[in-house]
Parts: structure tokens; C-alpha cells; sequence
């Protein structure tokens, strides 16, 4: 079962009710049924986004038609701090069509929406509804960010990494940073070692998105960083940064992080058991991996797997194996097993698996499994 209908069911008629009663405490002109009957209106066959649009969208029927009016009663109904302390699970959600209403309504009311932006944010999150005013007025909005990335919370510093991300998952993306990150960088640099590691994951998944559009640029500022200040934190944040490019194997990459390509790590013993498993089963792959030098060498090696479509064409997927360090003329062993039952993301067919490892970014072939249908 995919995560989606459980996202959704947690998005229930609950929501705008929650929202309605907010609302009203602090507008009582605000008619509640009449939002309620309308919002509900074709509620049940919407998606989690669809179903925080839709309330977002009947918010605008029902508000004050000004804007900044409208903008004003939001920022009232906000929930008061013991609210949010109380709240479980996917509670904070009801604030998204908050976010969501600022990004279309208050472009032109820019010190208001920064604001409900900056109060959300605290209890949920706007690195959706900031990229609209990224978008629309984008050196204004990023003196804003910059300001925020200082900010004592650090909820609103995670908003100026997360919000700048050029390709954030479920959001539109910023195609001005795809192009050149420049601005997003010298956001970072701010934050690259945040106290909070909440900040810091997030900063290198801004880096890993940039990686993807501009992969010198990235490993430059990695180099850097990686070298600068060799922390534990900061080697962890290169190093999620970097993942998009060590999972291609960029040389580059691993050599930042201390896993550059020697001739002296070779391939010890490999076992693939079953060589003839089905499909619902388990294979495990047992793969030696030897330093022949009189030198310390560091290996991070990875698996991959080459699955059979249903076209019969193969898609490859990357499994993580280990880090080693290998003291001279010694060999360890790195075990996966890889499940064959049947995945919403994945799908297994018959026919011929090839298995390479990833070795410092070079694939060796270690031989192939042979998956059959299953009884």
C-alpha cells in the first residue's frame, strides 16, 4: 500500500473545520456553514494537495475580498503556542492551505505575508508557499531569507535552506537557480554548520539538488567545505550532499570524501545464494573486497543490481553496502540481502540479474542470479 491514501485519510473534513473555528473566533463575520458546505463540496475524491488547495481556494470565497484584509484574519486565527505543543501527527497539516493562500493572494502585500510566512513556518513549514514570492520579487525575498537565516528558531533558518531548494519535492522548481545557484550558495554558506542538525540535513539537500543541475559547482563548494573544517557534522553534510553524484560514481565526488580509485582493491571470494531464487524470495550477495598493497586504503562500495523489466529491458538499482578501511594485505567481507518480493516501487519479472559492486565509483561485475516465477 503507497503512503498516499494514508496521507490522504489524515486530511479528512476535520481540517477545515479546524480552520473554520479558527477563523471564526477572531472574524466573526465569517460564515462557517457556508465555507464548511462549500469546502466539503467534492472533498472526498481529492488528494492530500488537492484537498489543502480546495480549502485554500474557498478560503478566498469567504474572507474579507481584500487581500491584505484577508492576509490580516489569517494571522489572527493562527493557533497560540500551547495549541501546537498539543498537537500529534498530521495536525500541523491544517496549516498548509494557509501557506497556500499567501503564495496566490499576497504577492502585493509583501511585509504581511513574510510575516504569516514566518509564524507558519514555526508550526509547519513554508518552503512552499515562499517560493511564489521567490519567484515573483526574488531579490527582495532572498534579503529576507538572509535575514532569517540568523533567526533564533530553527524552524524559519531550515525555511531559508528548504524554501531555496531548486528542485524541493511536491513544489514547482526555481529554474533561475537551476541555472545559476549563486544565490542559493551564499545562503548556505550561513548555515552549512547550523547547530541544529534539523538545518543541516537540509542544507545538503539544497547541495544535492544543486549537484544535479550543476555538478562542478557542487563539488567545488564540497571541496571546500570537506576541507576547511573536517567535522564530523560537517563530513556528514558533504557527504549527504554529495549522494546524487557518488551513486553515479563521480570520481570527483568520492575522491572529496577520501574514497579515491586504487588498483590495489581487488575482488576476493563472491557468493550469490540462491543462484535460482523466485520471486517473493531473498538473494544474498557475499562479495570479499581485498587491499593488496602495503598501504591503509579506504573502499566505499555499493551493489548494483540490474532488474529485469516487464519490456524485458533491465533497470539498474543501487544498494548501499559498506565503508572499509582496509590496513594492508587484509580483505573484509560485504554482505546485502536484497528482498524479490513485490514492491509499489518496485516489480520483479523472470530472467537473467546481473550484479556489479561499486567500488570507489568503478563497477565490477561479480556474476548474475537467475529469478524465476514464483509458485
Amino acid at each position: 500500500m503507497s503512503d498516499a491514501p494514508l496521507l490522504k485519510d489524515s486530511y479528512g473534513p476535520e481540517v477545515p473545520t479546524r480552520i473554520a473555528e479558527w477563523i471564526g473566533e477572531v472574524h466573526p463575520d465569517f460564515d462557517q456553514r457556508a465555507f464548511l458546505a462549500s469546502t466539503l463540496d467534492g472533498y472526498a475524491d481529492l488528494e492530500l494537495m488537492g484537498r489543502a488547495r480546495h480549502i485554500a481556494m474557498t478560503l478566498a470565497q469567504y474572507l474579507p475580498p481584500d487581500p491584505g484584509e484577508a492576509i490580516a484574519v489569517l494571522q489572527r486565527s493562527l493557533p497560540i503556542p500551547e495549541q501546537v505543543a498539543a498537537w500529534q501527527s498530521m495536525q500541523a497539516f491544517t496549516l498548509m492551505p494557509y501557506g497556500m493562500f499567501v503564495a496566490t493572494h499576497g504577492l502585493d502585500f509583501f511585509e504581511a505575508s513574510m510575516q504569516l510566512q514566518y509564524d507558519i513556518t514555526k508550526m509547519f513549514t513554508s518552503e512552499f508557499s515562499i517560493r511564489a514570492f521567490i519567484a515573483a520579487d526574488s531579490d527582495r525575498t532572498m534579503r529576507r531569507l538572509a535575514e532569517w537565516a540568523s533567526d533564533p528558531s530553527e524552524h524559519v533558518r531550515r525555511l531559508v535552506s528548504e524554501g531555496t531548494r531548486p528542485r524541493l519535492p511536491w513544489a514547482s522548481r526555481l529554474p533561475m537557480f537551476q541555472a545559476d545557484p549563486t544565490p542559493v550558495l551564499e545562503l548556505l554558506e550561513y548555515l552549512k554548520d547550523d547547530p541544529s542538525e534539523y538545518v543541516r540535513r537540509s542544507v545538503a539537500n539544497n547541495l544535492n539538488d544543486i549537484a544535479k543541475d550543476n555538478p562542478q559547482r557542487t563539488l567545488d563548494v564540497a571541496a571546500t567545505w570537506y576541507s576547511t573544517a573536517p567535522t564530523d557534522e560537517r563530513r556528514s553534510l558533504v557527504r549527504h550532499g554529495l549522494r546524487t553524484l557518488i551513486k553515479q560514481g563521480n570520481s570527483d565526488a568520492l575522491a572529496i570524501l577520501g574514497y579515491a580509485h586504487s588498483d590495489a582493491i581487488e575482488i576476493g571470494q563472491v557468493i550469490i545464494e540462491p543462484d535460482q531464487p523466485r520471486i517473493g524470495d531473498s538473494v544474498r550477495i557475499n562479495v570479499e573486497i581485498e587491499n593488496t598493497s602495503d598501504e591503509t586504503v579506504r573502499a566505499l562500495v555499493d551493489l548494483e543490481v540490474d532488474f529485469v523489466k516487464a519490456n524485458g529491458t533491465t533497470s539498474t538499482k543501487v544498494f548501499k553496502g559498506g565503508e572499509l578501511e582496509l590496513a594492508p594485505d587484509t580483505r573484509q567481507a560485504i554482505r546485502k540481502s536484497i528482498s524479490l518480493r513485490q514492491h509499489t516501487t518496485r516489480k520483479h519479472y523472470p530472467g537473467s540479474h546481473s550484479v556489479r559492486a561499486l567500488i570507489n565509483g568503478v563497477a565490477v561485475p561479480l556474476g548474475s542470479f537467475e529469478l524465476r516465477a514464483s509458485d
